[in-house]
């Protein structure tokens, strides 16, 4: 099966898909994505967060993107242009979003107290955000070949790149969530892993970082979700029976992706991370810390 870009196919069985991309699913999905993704533009420009417009706004154009592909191809399924549009973009688009949650996490430990987490809440961001530019590289990389590829061979070949980068991307989301943990445990059992300079580093676990944590924390599991999904579908070939069943992708990538960015739009971080004087920190006396506090006498 030839993937050349403008290749029709003699039928529909023998498609990419192996099925006819839905028109109302792909309307759906536009709509909601285009709603999410101008709402998160909105208020990326009201709260002055304008690091959310290359992450979150930039998955949602990447989702826009790749379903205008699933458009073209309820009207054109024999088509490989726009299959190999929305194959490409909907494997990448995520990895902005994903690079959200791990910039969130970290300014939700300096706040906290960064002597609960192992990694200064700057480590945190550019380490994780690192291994998400390299998976983003790698995917891209391994959807190029593919969309260029003129041999099975080489669409295999591109195929297994970006299976090898969504792995990659899972390993880091899996480090990620561990060391999330980890720094919760540490802040509820009041030990810090490092040295506290100041009984005052303890920030305050107040209603508002309780909604942001939820919702960084149910944004991760379905990210977690849809990046399963991607491995199990691309290691199952690009005739294998999860590629080819659309419930799944429009269920375990799509409606995840959208669960994720909504998530973001209610719970935004302008509103929940906003400094008010007073709840940054709580001030602790030195005999409010339990023994063993890494906290100096004084």
């Amino acid at each position: 099966m030839s993937f050349n870009n403008g290749t029709v196919f003699p039928a529909v069985q023998e498609t990419a898909y192996g099925y006819v991309p839905s028109f109302g699913v792909a309307v759906t999905y536009l709509t909601l994505f285009g709603i999410s993704t101008l709402l998160h533009a909105g208020q990326s420009a009201y709260f002055g967060m304008w690091w959310l417009l290359p992450t979150v706004c930039l998955c949602g154009i990447g989702e826009l993107i790749g379903w205008s592909g699933r458009l073209w191809s309820s009207f054109s399924p024999a088509l490989s242009d726009p299959y190999m549009m929305q194959i490409t973009t909907t494997i990448i688009a995520p990895t902005p979003l994903i690079a959200a949650n791990f910039i969130l996490l970290g300014r939700v430990i300096r706040r906290l107290g960064a002597p609960y987490s192992r990694l200064t809440p700057k480590s945190y961001t550019a380490i994780f955000l690192t291994c998400d530019i390299i998976a983003l590289f790698v995917q891209g990389g391994g959807g190029g070949i593919a969309a260029s590829s003129k041999s099975i061979s080489a669409q295999n070949l591109g195929g297994n790149i970006m299976l090898g980068g969504i792995i990659f991307q899972f390993i880091a989301l899996c480090v990620y969530v561990a060391c999330g943990v980890d720094f919760l445990r540490n802040y509820i059992s009041f030990t810090p892993v490092r040295p506290m300079i100041s009984v005052n580093e303890r920030g305050t676990l107040d209603s508002r970082l309780k909604i942001m944590l939820g919702a960084i924390g149910f944004s991760t599991l379905v990210l977690f979700i849809r990046s399963i999904y991607r491995m199990v579908e691309l290691a199952d070939g690009w005739t294998g029976k999860i590629i080819t069943t659309q419930v799944y992708f429009n269920v375990f990538d799509a409606a995840m992706v959208t669960l994720a960015m909504f998530t973001m739009n209610f719970a935004h971080p302008g509103l929940l991370l906003r400094s008010t004087e007073g709840q940054d920190t709580e001030e602790f006396k030195e005999k409010e810390l339990p023994k063993g506090s890494w906290a100096p006498m004084v």
